[in-house]
Parts: structure tokens; C-alpha cells; sequence
């Protein structure tokens, strides 16, 4: 008989999960692991496993049976159904006490559904975001567990040991219950497609508003990366504008049709869920979309034509105003990723902390930036501050940006150059600060219409009227209520 003697199993041997195996052997857990494909485990236990602590087994009962109690199995496999599929297999083999991880990009109410499944199994479900990419994976992510609260005293020495490190502090904490860990990991991923929208955008009016090439854009992002906006995806759109292939610069033989695997869209439905204006996000969703319509765009731009005004300004002031459009476009963007968060931890009853979300991103992710640390350093100041916004230090940010943002924006609508990211960020800016919007007229318009009533401002809130606008209306009213 096999003695069990993994400290935890991995399913799911592609890039992923081979780097996570390989960090978590790197900090002396022993770990046993298993793929659908043998031969794909056999080769990694001779290849890059070899002679470490990493053993592994042809098949699923073999595999359970390497691991010490309570057992721990992380899947490493393409979220949906495969998942469940494997939860089927495992469920016969596992006791109560063991520990189901699913550590890929899991929708959360599919992450919800699972928890309360295998609890009456008795088992413990956690739905970890893990972020980081390759790199992240084998020397150290971002993790984002959540689930059923009992299983993390028993993996959290596991899962901090491997985490990026950010001055002393593990970049994985428990996030809060049920799916909460992967809506946490869903809303990092829309974030990240703001991140880098509002980067493309930069580039793009740099490139055709002010006509520089790649290797005279990329010396300002190596500089703003040493500043404010110092962050990963600002450092490697540095270095991927520094590459070239065959004497041209990679990128400009690039196509201009960005993919998308679907967390930035989840994050734009659950904000609409919680009513709560995601819009720089779903502006970058959206961007992709029109982007992947390449075929489509190329004959609207011979019959509407492509031209672009070039920008007459001082190349450096330009310059200095993209900048300061990005980083107001990234304020506004955060503030509204965590103000989601808010709605969501009360939706659920999660418990959300967004000082330990923005923390768990200071390193190990994608989105990791020194901006993240500003972040972290409000919500720990003031916990139950109502947005980062009204925070003294972003708000005087902000408001240092302001001047070049708008400029950014007018200049990009009268060249030509979309810009939906900065022009949504400001709409949003604008509007959050407004005492007063046109919201009375469209009130108005529904009651007129539709007989929804409306609220009066020389009343209190929740007393509701109806006006008879026509005079042959009569008094009958639609239900009030909000969708």
C-alpha cells in the first residue's frame, strides 16, 4: 500500500499548474500530482520534477492515495464544467475534512454553488484567484482564497509560504466565504482590462495623434515607470515597445484584435447586478470588442473614412497630459473596482476588507503597482471610507490631473483618436462630484410616459408622485421599484 506522504496534490499539469508544483516544492511541501493525460505526469516527474520531493500517479485513486489527512487537492484545470467533472471523480475518493481548491478563473457563483455542495459532503471548498501569469506561478503569485472559513487555518501556511512577498507580508489572505475569493479574482481581471486600456490609449494617441514611432514612445514609459504609475504593465509596455523582429518594432506587426477569455465581461454583468457604474471597465470590454471587428472596421474605414488630425501642440506638453489622463483614468478606475467590492460584501454578507484586497495586489499580479500601496495605506487609515475618491490623498490627486485630463480628452475628440477609457473615467468623475444632474428630466420623461412617478427634492426621499402631464392621464401608476 502507498504511504501517504504529500502535503497537498496538484491536478492540472499545463504551465500553471507545473509552476505552481515547482513552487511549492521550492519551499519544502511535498507534493503529489496528477494529470488526464499520463504521459503528461510521467514527463513532468522525469523533467522538471526530477529528483525534488514531487510524486505523482497514473490515476485519480492512486493520486488520493499519496496524500497525508486532511487531504489537500488544488485544481490547476479550465474552469466550468471540466471542474465539476473532476469534484464528480474526487468526491468518492475524498473523506470529510479533506479540501477542494479550485485555483483557475472560475466564475463565483459557480465557486457559491460548489461551497455549499461539498459541504454536505463534508468537505471544504475554497475558489482561490490566483494571479501572477507563469511568472507569478512559479515564484510567486497573488491569492485570493475563499470559501468554506474552515479550511483555511489548515492551508494557510501552504498558500502564504508560496505567495509573492511585498516587505515582509504574504500576498494571499482569506478573502471572505462562498465564491467570494474568485469575485475578488473577477474583479482584479476587469481592472487589469482598465489597466491596460488606459496604457493602449496613451500609446495610441502618442502614436497616431502626435506620429512617434515605438522606440520614441517607449523612453516616456520607462520614465513614468519610475514614478506614480510605476507598475508591471507599465514596465513590459516599455519592454514590448523596445522589442524588435527583423529590425521592426514587434508591436507594430501586432494585429489590432485584442482576445478576451471573459472575466472582464463577468465583472461589467456583476456590476450591473449590484448597480454599480463599473464604466471604465466596461468601456475596455467594450474596446476589445469593437477591436476584434477588424474585418468589419477596415470597410467602414475606406467608405467613412481613417483620418486622423495630427495634434499641433508641444509634443512634451502632450505628452505630460496623456500621463496625467492615465493616472486620473486609473484613480477613478480602483475607485470603482472597490466600490463593487462594497456592494457585493453587503449583497452577500461576505465581510469584504478592502485594505486586505488591495494588499494581496501590492505584489505577485499583474495589476501590482506602487499605486496599490496608496490604496492599501487609505482603506487601513479609514476602513469604512465611502470611496477612495474623498480619500485627502487621491482626492488631491485627482485633482492635480484634472487640468491635462481634459485637455487629453478634447484633443483626442478633435483628432480623432478614441479614447473611451479616459473620456468614461472623466464622465464618471464629473458626474460622482455633481450635485445636480439631468436625472429630474428623464424622471420626468418615465412618468410621463410610463406613469413610474417620482420623488420630489422640496420632499422626503420615498414619498413618490405621479403627474397627470396630458390632462386625460388619469391617477393610475406604475409600480415603483429599481431593477
Amino acid at each position: 500500500m502507498t504511504e501517504p506522504t504529500a502535503d497537498i496534490g496538484v491536478i492540472g499539469l499545463a504551465v500553471m499548474g507545473q509552476n505552481l508544483v515547482l513552487n511549492l516544492s521550492d519551499h519544502d511541501h511535498r507534493v503529489a500530482v496528477f494529470n488526464r493525460t499520463a504521459a503528461k505526469t510521467e514527463d513532468f516527474l522525469a523533467g522538471p520534477a526530477k529528483e525534488r520531493s514531487i510524486v505523482g500517479s497514473p490515476d485519480l485513486p492512486g493520486f488520493i492515495a499519496l496524500l497525508k489527512k486532511p487531504r489537500c487537492v488544488l485544481l490547476m484545470i479550465k474552469a466550468g464544467l471540466p471542474v465539476d467533472t473532476q469534484i464528480e471523480a474526487l468526491l468518492p475518493l475524498l473523506e470529510r475534512g479533506d479540501i477542494i481548491i479550485d485555483g483557475g478563473n472560475s466564475l463565483y457563483t459557480d465557486s457559491e454553488r460548489r461551497c455549499v455542495e461539498l459541504a454536505q459532503h463534508g468537505i471544504h471548498f475554497v475558489g482561490a484567484g490566483i494571479s501572477g501569469g507563469e511568472e507569478g506561478a512559479r515564484y510567486g503569485p497573488s491569492i485570493m482564497p475563499g470559501g468554506q472559513p474552515d479550511a483555511w487555518p489548515i492551508i494557510k501556511p501552504i498558500i502564504t509560504s508560496i505567495a509573492a512577498d511585498y516587505h515582509g507580508e504574504p500576498c494571499a489572505d482569506w478573502v471572505g466565504p462562498g465564491g467570494a475569493g474568485h469575485y475578488v479574482k473577477m474583479v482584479h481581471n476587469g481592472i487589469e482590462y482598465g489597466d491596460m486600456q488606459v496604457i493602449a490609449e496613451a500609446y495610441d494617441m502618442m502614436s497616431r495623434g502626435l506620429g512617434m514611432s515605438a522606440s520614441e514612445i517607449q523612453p516616456h514609459f520607462s520614465k513614468w515607470n519610475e514614478g506614480k504609475l510605476d507598475s508591471y504593465l507599465i514596465e513590459i509596455t516599455a519592454e514590448i515597445l523596445d522589442h524588435t523582429t527583423d529590425g521592426t518594432p514587434t508591436v507594430d506587426l501586432i494585429l489590432d484584435a485584442a482576445g478576451q477569455k471573459g472575466t472582464g465581461k463577468w465583472t461589467v454583468i456583476a456590476s450591473m447586478d449590484e448597480g454599480m457604474p463599473v464604466s471604465l471597465v466596461a468601456e475596455s470590454v467594450y474596446a476589445r470588442m469593437v477591436s476584434a471587428l477588424h474585418g468589419e472596421r477596415q470597410r467602414a474605414a475606406d467608405i467613412l473614412g481613417t483620418d486622423v488630425t495630427a495634434i499641433e501642440d508641444d509634443p512634451a506638453d502632450v505628452i505630460d497630459d496623456i500621463r496625467d489622463a492615465l493616472y486620473g483614468s486609473k484613480i477613478v478606475s480602483y475607485a470603482q473596482g472597490f466600490m463593487l467590492f462594497r456592494a457585493a460584501s453587503q449583497q452577500f454578507n461576505w465581510g469584504l476588507q478592502p485594505d486586505v484586497i488591495a494588499s494581496l495586489w501590492r505584489a505577485g499580479c499583474i495589476i501590482r503597482s506602487q499605486f496599490l500601496g496608496d490604496i492599501t495605506a487609505a482603506y487601513r487609515a479609514n476602513p469604512d471610507l465611502e470611496n477612495l475618491l474623498i480619500d485627502d490623498y487621491f482626492a488631491a490627486e485627482i485633482a492635480s490631473t484634472l487640468p491635462g485630463w481634459r485637455r487629453t480628452v478634447a484633443r483626442a475628440a478633435m483628432c480623432g483618436i478614441p479614447v473611451p477609457a479616459y473620456a468614461s473615467a472623466l464622465a464618471f468623475f464629473d458626474s460622482y462630484r455633481a450635485k445636480k444632474l439631468p436625472a429630474n428630466l428623464i424622471q420626468a420623461q418615465r412618468d410621463y410616459f410610463g406613469a413610474h412617478t417620482y420623488e420630489r427634492i422640496d420632499r422626503e426621499r420615498g414619498e413618490w408622485f405621479h403627474t397627470d402631464w396630458t390632462g386625460h392621464g388619469g391617477d393610475v401608476t406604475s409600480g415603483t421599484y429599481e431593477a
